[in-house]
């Protein structure tokens, strides 16, 4: 169970740590108030409505365009690179204690089980409470 824990725990912290290096890029092609199309890392493909503007010879209609693009960029952690040296004794001392406390939690304990647990205990020929009167009140 420990280790299957200990497996997803690290699984979970290696996709964190790709997904918050990666730039993402989300663009958005609205036409007319809708959303046509949304692409992900590259440029939305457009509903083409603009070729029609360009073919008609009305230079009135080529400034107001009811098409739009929309991007939305959010950038990556480039600098990974943590230095030791940069931290101070206090963090130190947290850094260490964090670190063998974490580690002692996923040792394995080993219980001592005893190997008589299925021998019933020795027949008594006399009943040596009776036999010496002694009796819990």
């Amino acid at each position: 169970m420990k280790n299957s824990l200990h497996k997803l725990f690290s699984v979970s912290m290696a996709v964190l740590l790709l997904l918050s290096t990666i730039s993402w890029t989300v663009e958005k092609h609205i036409c007319m108030g809708q959303v046509l199309n949304v692409a992900w890392f590259h440029s939305a493909e457009d509903c083409a409505m603009d070729a029609g503007l360009v073919l008609s010879d009305d230079s009135s209609l080529l400034i107001k365009h009811c098409c739009d693009n929309e991007s939305f960029t959010m950038q990556g952690q480039d600098d990974l690179n943590r230095d030791i040296s940069s931290l101070n004794f206090s963090q130190h001392v947290f850094l260490i204690s964090s670190t063998s406390t974490y580690s002692c939690l996923f040792e394995d304990t080993l219980e001592k089980s005893t190997a008589f647990n299925s021998y019933p205990p020795p027949i008594l020929a006399k009943d040596l409470n009776i036999l010496h009167q002694v009796f819990l009140i």
